[in-house]
């Protein structure tokens, strides 16, 4: 995990979210126990309370469950949960501000999708 203290975003929110791209990318797989509060807290001198507000939003979001006595576990839908998620974020956020931009541009569906291509193929 890498935190930015300096930046905009509440490190709990961060937090969060480093959590919730661990899940996506299969580091911490279904049913499997994410590090503690304390852990993570010693091992980037963040205070607990502080990471367990972000934990508490994957809890709300039905992402990790808290198993009284054992700790934080993935739940068994979270990736697809997760991915589900952001590939709706990525429609609103990038989709249709590229298609508005597109348009103001007077580029046509197939130009959009040749400069997709092309943005592909430069991997």
């Amino acid at each position: 995990m890498y935190f930015k203290f300096d930046e905009r975003t509440p490190l709990y929110l961060q937090i969060a979210d480093q959590i919730e791209s661990a899940i996506l990318k299969g580091i911490y797989k279904k049913g499997q126990q994410i590090p503690s509060t304390t852990e993570i807290s010693k091992e980037y001198r963040i205070n607990p309370a502080t990471v367990l507000k972000g934990m508490n939003i994957l809890v709300e979001k039905n992402l990790i469950e808290k198993k009284r006595g054992l700790g934080m576990f993935v739940t068994q839908n979270s990736q697809d949960e997760i991915l589900e998620d952001r590939q709706a974020t990525f429609y609103q956020d990038y989709v249709l501000k590229t298609v508005e931009v597109a348009k103001e541009l007077n580029l046509s569906l197939e130009e959009l999708q040749e400069l997709i291509e092309r943005g592909y193929q430069n991997d």
